[in-house]
């Protein structure tokens, strides 16, 4: 997740020094969970529950686990921060004071509702209708009425960035990218529709960001580990699946547009973490990390250190010796 220019918060404050924003609320998946996995009551798998409490986890930062799928913060805990305001709590948290924020991610989280179905990376049902459903259901106790909280939520910030595992989930379950590609429209059109039912609860700024090139990651480079060398591009990431999460990002970009127009009150912005990634893939070194393609936390010895029995976190991983130096630390969905 990209922060706002610092012009564009500069127009959206209007020279004032009071704080920019009431509160910021996220809907996301592993890229940003702060710890729904965890809190939510309902039983899940123990294998893949109980990683995200044990170290590495949390361990930069905080100095002990928080179920965020992190050595440390998410992208959300950034950006709340350069705004002002507290690292949003995660929203299934009981007896919490969410006037700040909350964080509505899950990991596993999608765009599309799996919940009738086989294909879900966790026992929980994270599609953004449940997180916006779950959001809602924290509004009275954040802004009160529905005037008033109209009122609120225009002067917050809303961050949605979901889609990743809409495609993964179909890949991992046998779809070729040409299949997983038909349902880009549906995808988009869907996230679409979401930022739609927050503006019609009151939001105002939002932050749509697109998805990241998951052909680069260890999880897809480990899973979809092709002989043939021309699947790859010249850095060394899955060029056909890269294309799709392209297909992706440019149907989305050229889809808020229409979205602004419709809405000529709000102020919707593009977040492009892909081409950031994607930098960051190209000369890892000039960012500062040592490299692209290897996950810091693992299993040692395993292509891209990435082994579905032995994730990190789980008996027998082992972790580098700098979470700082691997742009993918803690492989997560």
């Amino acid at each position: 997740m990209v922060a706002l220019p610092a012009t564009a918060a500069a127009a959206r404050s209007g020279g004032s020094s009071g704080p920019l924003y009431n509160a910021i609320f996220n809907f996301g998946d592993s890229g940003s969970d702060a710890g729904n996995l965890c809190v939510d009551g309902r039983p899940g798998p123990a294998s893949l529950l109980g990683i995200f409490t044990r170290l590495p986890y949390g361990v930069t930062y905080f100095g002990k686990p928080t179920c965020r799928c992190s050595d440390g913060r998410v992208n959300i805990d950034f950006l709340a921060r350069a705004f002002g305001l507290p690292f949003p709590l995660p929203s299934k948290a009981p007896r919490k004071d969410f006037q700040r924020g909350a964080n509505m991610a899950i990991i596993g989280g999608t765009v599309l509702d799996y919940s009738n179905a086989s294909l879900k990376f966790t026992a929980y049902d994270g599609s953004m209708n449940t997180q916006i459903d779950n959001f809602q259901q924290l509004l009275p106790s954040i802004c009160g009425t529905q005037q008033s909280c109209k009122m609120y939520l225009a002067k917050s910030l809303f961050v949605f960035q979901l889609g990743e595992n809409d495609y993964s989930i179909q890949l991992v379950n046998g779809s070729t990218v040409d299949e997983a590609s038909k349902n880009i429209p549906r995808t988009v059109n869907t996230i679409i529709s979401g930022v739609e039912k927050l503006m019609t609860l009151g939001a105002v700024d939002i932050v749509v960001s697109n998805i990241a090139l998951m052909g680069c990651f260890p999880f897809y480079l480990s899973m979809f580990e092709s002989s043939n060398k021309s699947d790859y591009d010249k850095y060394g990431c899955l060029r056909n699946h890269n294309a799709l999460f392209k297909r992706h990002n440019s149907f989305l970009q050229s889809s808020l547009p229409k979205l602004q127009k419709k809405h000529p009150h709000a102020r919707i912005m593009y977040a492009d973490l892909a081409s950031h990634i994607y930098q960051i893939v190209q000369d890892p070194r000039k960012f500062g990390f040592e490299t692209a393609f290897m996950s810091c936390c693992g299993k040692a010895g395993a292509p891209h250190r990435f082994d579905l029995f032995t994730l990190c976190g789980m008996d027998g991983s082992s972790v580098c010796h700098d979470p700082a130096s691997h742009l993918s630390g803690m492989e997560c969905t």
